[in-house]
């Protein structure tokens, strides 16, 4: 027989119950006088076996002993009860509790027997200890609430017992906790609704946290673990429900600290942004650990330099409070030297203090009644202190909130030292990179320019990206727009020395063609492998676009290296997207750089760009140049307002690319400004070319220019007609400066030297040097030619 019978059919009746148990009578000799059918299950004798018989004859014992044993607890006054083994008919002896009941009546004495198996009356009494230990020693507290959900009664370990059961009984369940809250979300919230789902369906409902404050302890809040069951009785009437409580506080705290800690580690740090990162470290402690938490920084973390040497208790420091980079707000704040705050930087360890209620905390604030000051310590350097402050949570920073405060501060100290460094570096890098950039572009005639260089998000770091504008000689302009893969320091880097490359080789007047194919060159060798570390230069992935401007022909050569074409919005009004094929990109060398030459009306507007202008993460490049074509054909509004129109309409957000955008409006000289001579290869005619010259300054009234002029034009003259064999064309710029160029067929140039006193020649280019500010040799296709700038009176 089972000890313990199967929870589904407890039977909570005692097994020497006259309902349950073997009974027989006895007579006064000690005879069997009654035999009940209980008595005979338990045994296994019949009625008609034992009516009659002695009963010691069911003892298992000496004959001697069964009759002074029957004889001593049948002859009692009052009720014996003890442990007998009883004879069965099938040969078993069973151990049994029998009690004997003495009974007087008209013919005599008899006694009432009752007994049980001795087994299943100790499992009986074993539910009856468990049933006493739950009701007076077990931590789990249970409430019986009738079918009115009003409080029947409750054990001693329920919050009501300890507060004084009494005054609770009657009283509803919504009266008990009348500030809690259920923190499941998969049931209905409110407990009333939980009793009637539980009354009316029979489903229990097990293991809801509730968290409120108990009666017995209203001013510290507690978490209970709750289930709720159906009471039936035998008869399977209603009879209520009753509730199993646990209080699980220290558990559940324990699980949110470690909840917190994990979540601390995806958020803290996560930007490499000082004032995000403490907005990170806000976010995450509010409002679980803290109901505020203030950042004291000093200036020099917030902007990126070295923290101050010493954590002084009166260093001006500022504080940020909110919970979101958009929500903080700075303000200065000093420490005085007995303060809890100069003693956490001064101990390197947090100190609690706890305020009265209406009295400030030594934050400034009269609400909070606890704050905990720690310090942000990294690389053994202080960087601020961290204080989180309580006002609507009653209880004090306890020794493990203080532990889960240090871990939370050691980790915004990682990040915010993570991001002062990443801002030092980047402020470096976009100071190197602007440093690099043109800081004004020179003033010149060809064309009206406008431009916008707008770095890259933060996070992602500065750019490649360069522009250029070049004077050229015969009033053109140079014009160039590259970009490097990458950002940080490398790409800035190498921009600038590809941005002072390019504007050498334009001053060697070399068509764009022929400049990319030299700086492709050039680009290749910096890339090839380091002969002992096996390491290149990461300069691969460049591209660049170079074009010409000349205002006199109005004629425009541009070549791409693996950079987007140029758009052009000409003078009527009508935008297309250059026919350029960009070549490869600078660095892979093998393939030809092809030049693209295209006529430009006078006020034409031309666009040159890095597919940071046309390119995002959501939108194609194709769509971008669209857009940007779009904002072109507003060309006849201003320049800068033109580029305010093409930036603006990028998507808005965060960009991962540097955007550079050069618009350029055409200019035209005319033909008063320009004046051209062919002149045959005759000696003689060098005197009419200083005539000729002559007659033009005087025409643009720079009469004062005229020995000069006139004696440049000859020397360049004199020099084309000995050394060339064709024609010569002289030709006079009025400019910012008066501009002389003299053209020929030869290919070779001729070289500024000192002249000896015996010698014949040499002297010529001496003289020009002399006589203009600047002066050169530019190569074409059907030779070269000699110019020189003069300087206007």
């Amino acid at each position: 027989m089972d000890r313990f019978p199967n929870s589904a059919h407890v039977d909570f009746h005692s097994p020497l119950d006259l309902s349950k148990a073997a009974a027989a009578v006895l007579d006064a000799e000690g005879r069997i006088a009654g035999w009940g059918s209980s008595a005979q299950r338990l045994l296994g004798h019949s009625p008609e076996d034992v009516l009659g018989q002695p009963a010691a004859g069911l003892l298992a014992a000496a004959p001697g002993q069964r009759l002074s044993t029957l004889c001593k607890l049948s002859r009692a006054h009052q009720p014996r009860s003890t442990v007998l083994d009883l004879c069965c008919r099938d040969g078993r002896t069973l151990r049994a509790a029998v009690t004997f009941s003495p009974l007087a009546h008209r013919d005599g004495a008899a006694t009432i027997v009752v007994a049980a198996d001795l087994e299943t009356l100790r499992g009986w009494e074993a539910q009856l200890a468990l049933l006493q230990g739950m009701a007076t020693e077990s931590d789990v507290g249970l409430t019986i609430f009738d079918t009115d959900m009003r409080v029947v009664w409750a054990n001693v370990s329920t919050d009501l017992e300890l507060a004084g059961i009494a005054q609770y009984i009657g009283r509803p369940a919504s009266d008990l906790f009348p500030e809690g809250e259920f923190l499941s979300r998969h049931h209905p919230p409110d407990e009333d609704q939980i009793m009637e789902h539980v009354l009316t369906t029979g489903e229990p409902i097990m293991g809801m946290h509730y968290r409120g404050r108990a009666p017995a302890d209203p001013v510290r809040e507690h978490v209970w673990s709750c289930s709720y069951h159906r009471l039936v009785d035998a008869r399977g009437e209603l009879l209520g429900l009753f509730e199993e409580s646990l209080d699980i506080t220290d558990r559940y705290r324990a699980q949110e600290r470690l909840s917190l800690l994990v979540r601390a580690g995806k958020r803290i740090g996560a930007s490499l942004d000082v004032r995000r990162t403490a907005a990170e470290l806000a976010d995450v402690a509010v409002p679980q650990l803290a109901d505020e938490v203030l950042v004291d920084l000093p200036p020099a973390v917030i902007e990126g330099r070295q923290p101050p040497t010493g954590s002084a208790p009166g260093h001006s420091l500022l504080r940020m409070h909110g919970r979101t980079p958009e929500e903080f707000r700075t303000s200065p704040v000093s420490y005085p030297p007995w303060s809890p705050q100069a003693q956490s930087l001064a101990t390197s360890r947090p100190v609690v203090e706890t305020s009265p209620p209406g009295r400030p905390d030594g934050t400034g604030a009269d609400s909070a009644h606890s704050s905990l000051f720690v310090p942000l310590l990294t690389r053994n350097a202080v960087l601020g202190l961290v204080t989180f402050r309580r006002s609507s949570n009653p209880d004090r920073f306890g020794p493990e909130e203080q532990t889960l405060a240090v871990e939370l501060a050691e980790r915004a100290a990682v990040g915010i030292d993570n991001a002062r460094r990443y801002t030092s570096q980047h402020a470096a890098a976009l100071v190197l990179q602007r440093s690099l950039l043109p800081q004004h572009l020179p003033e010149q005639s060809a064309v009206d320019v406008a431009y916008r260089y707008l770095p890259a998000d933060s996070r992602v770091g500065v750019g490649g990206d360069w522009f250029d504008l070049i004077p050229l000689s015969g009033a053109r302009v140079g014009l160039t727009v590259g970009d490097v893969v990458g950002h940080g320091m490398h790409a800035a880097a190498t921009m600038g020395r590809l941005r002072a490359t390019v504007r050498t080789l334009a001053l060697l007047d070399l068509d764009p063609a022929e400049l990319l194919t030299r700086l492709d060159g050039l680009v290749a060798q910096d890339s090839e492998p380091d002969a002992e570390e096996g390491l290149g230069d990461e300069t691969l992935g460049v591209s660049c676009l170079y074009a010409i401007y000349d205002p006199v022909s109005g004629r425009c050569v541009w070549a791409s290296a693996g950079h987007p074409p140029p758009i052009v919005a000409d003078a009527s009004g009508s935008v297309a997207l250059s026919a350029l094929a960009p070549g490869p990109p600078l660095g892979l060398g093998g393939l030809p750089y092809e030049n693209v030459e295209l006529s430009l009306s006078g006020g034409s507007v031309v666009a040159f760009f890095t597919d940071g202008v046309v390119e995002d993460r959501s939108t194609d490049i194709d769509r971008g140049i669209d857009r940007l074509a779009q904002v072109l054909t507003w060309q006849r509004c201003p320049l800068e307002e033109l580029c305010d129109r093409a930036l603006s309409a990028r998507p808005p957000g965060p960009q991962a690319d540097d955007a550079t955008l050069l618009l350029i409006r055409t200019r035209r000289l005319g033909a008063d400004h320009v004046a051209d001579l062919e002149l045959p290869p005759d000696p003689a005619m060098v005197a009419h070319a200083r005539t000729d010259t002559e007659r033009q300054l005087d025409a643009w009234g720079l009469s004062e220019l005229s020995f000069p002029a006139a004696l440049v034009v000859s020397e360049l003259v004199t020099n084309s007609i000995r050394y060339a064999t064709g024609p010569v064309m002289l030709r006079l710029i009025r400019d910012r400066c008066l501009l002389c160029e003299v053209s020929d067929n030869a290919h070779t140039a001729p070289h500024l030297r000192r002249a000896r006193r015996d010698d014949e020649g040499g002297r010529g280019l001496f003289l020009v040097a002399q006589m203009s500010q600047r002066w050169g040799t530019r190569y074409t296709a059907s030779g070269k030619t000699i110019w020189a700038e003069l300087a206007l009176p």
